[in-house]
């Protein structure tokens, strides 16, 4: 059996090597996974792992660029129509299409996955979110964030990184069966002694598996995961850029982001929010001056 060693790309025999898995650690003969693609947490014994052979994983990989390119343009899509709807009446009376301009709202994005983060920061520059990008450990989150909102002043928060649920250890009300949603729930907690109102920070929160109720009780807009499955690393992010791009004026219907999602209806949900892209006039340049 070829030895298995921290951060290498593995699969799980008993579950047919479903789903890549990085190392996180080794403790005996105890390995710590976390999802390469999916934000899940999972341990396993090291006789269940199967280490991925470098050609498996590019045709993983390239299923799942495939999968996260067609989302890709899908939002591209749903932005432009929004854009093309309310265009005329901010430039009426102006000849020039240009004459207005955006400001997006601000992401404030703590991930418990640092390769993950960069992912999603280039996702979010790629769509153009503004972002500020933090990575620590779920434990961490709820001590850090109320500090973070007053630096960053965000209009969005996302409270993300990976999570699971074990039968095991009890039923799906019970926090004590997950691996870090009472981490995400106190750090929604923590945000909303800060920003109290929902369309005054709106918050994204959860991974894999997460408890999605108790998200949306603690003051979440949005969370994971309703039927405890597995969600995409770029959910989130597709999430809080339909909220960022979407005029305050108008509200981000559940329907909105889940089909410019990767997961549905199974893995994500919330309610209705307002966005919180604002636009002014006239456009202007450094040349005007």
């Amino acid at each position: 059996m070829a030895s298995i060693k921290v951060g290498q790309i593995v699969g799980r025999k008993s579950y047919k090597c479903d789903i890549l898995f990085r190392v996180k650690s080794i403790t005996g003969d105890n390995v710590e996974l976390i999802g390469e693609d999916m934000r899940l947490y999972a341990d396993a014994p090291v006789k269940d792992l199967v280490p991925i052979k470098d050609e498996d994983r590019k045709r993983v990989a390239k299923i799942q660029q495939e999968k996260e390119e067609s989302c890709y343009q899908l939002f591209r899509q749903d932005r432009k129509l929004i854009r093309e709807k309310s265009e005329y009446d901010i430039t009426s009376g102006y000849s020039k299409r240009d004459a207005y301009f955006e400001v997006p709202g601000k992401v404030l994005h703590m991930d418990g996955d640092s390769l993950y983060l960069k992912k999603c920061t280039q996702v979010y520059d790629k769509l153009g979110v503004p972002v500020y990008g933090v990575h620590l450990n779920e434990k961490e989150m709820p001590l850090r964030v109320a500090s973070l909102i007053e630096m960053v002043r965000p209009d969005i928060l996302v409270i993300t990184g990976h999570d699971a649920y074990s039968k095991l250890k009890g039923k799906e009300q019970e926090m004590k069966a997950y691996r870090n949603s009472q981490h995400f729930v106190d750090t929604v907690k923590e945000a909303r002694k800060v920003v109290p109102y929902m369309d005054h920070l709106v918050i994204f929160a959860g991974a894999c598996q997460s408890n999605f109720q108790s998200l949306l009780k603690a003051g979440a807009n949005f969370a994971s995961s309703p039927e405890r499955v597995n969600i995409h690393a770029l959910d989130p992010v597709y999430v809080v850029s339909k909220v960022s791009l979407t005029p305050f004026m108008e509200r981000v219907g559940v329907w909105d982001i889940l089909k410019t999602s990767m997961s549905g209806k199974k893995g994500l949900g919330g309610i209705e929010t307002n966005g919180t892209l604002r636009r002014g006039m006239p456009h202007y340049s450094n040349d005007d001056e």
